[in-house]
């Protein structure tokens, strides 16, 4: 991705985020497994940001996509990845610390209420 690349990317607030994903919008959580575990949105669908070329298939064309890390800066990165592949794909902008602000439900691999790590 070039210099400029970055401020192409469609992104979402969080607020617009959870709006889209109540509307039906897939969430994708890219982080790493130990943050994974730690704490993520209960609607999200787990693929670190190395797996995504090879688990394209788990994403919905003609469906809104909705990517989320910790900060968003991988979700930058896996949204421009994944529009150039024909996705309606938007990163969610300040991640999962947004996501937890604006009243977003984080739990921990066991169901319980987690952490953003």
């Amino acid at each position: 991705m070039g210099l400029f690349d970055r401020f192409k990317v469609p992104s979402v607030s969080a607020t617009e985020a959870r709006e889209l994903v109540r509307s039906g919008a897939q969430l994708i959580d890219v982080r790493e497994t130990g943050e994974w575990n730690a704490g993520h949105a209960p609607q999200a669908t787990h693929i670190p940001t190395g797996q995504v070329d090879a688990r394209m298939n788990r994403f919905k064309k003609g469906k809104d996509i909705v990517v989320v890390c910790r900060s968003g800066n991988r979700s930058r990165s896996v949204t421009s990845k994944l529009r150039k592949q024909g996705y309606e794909a938007f990163s969610l902008s300040g991640g999962m610390r947004a996501w937890q602000s604006v009243g977003g439900q984080v739990m921990d691999r066991r169901g319980r209420s987690g952490r953003i790590a």
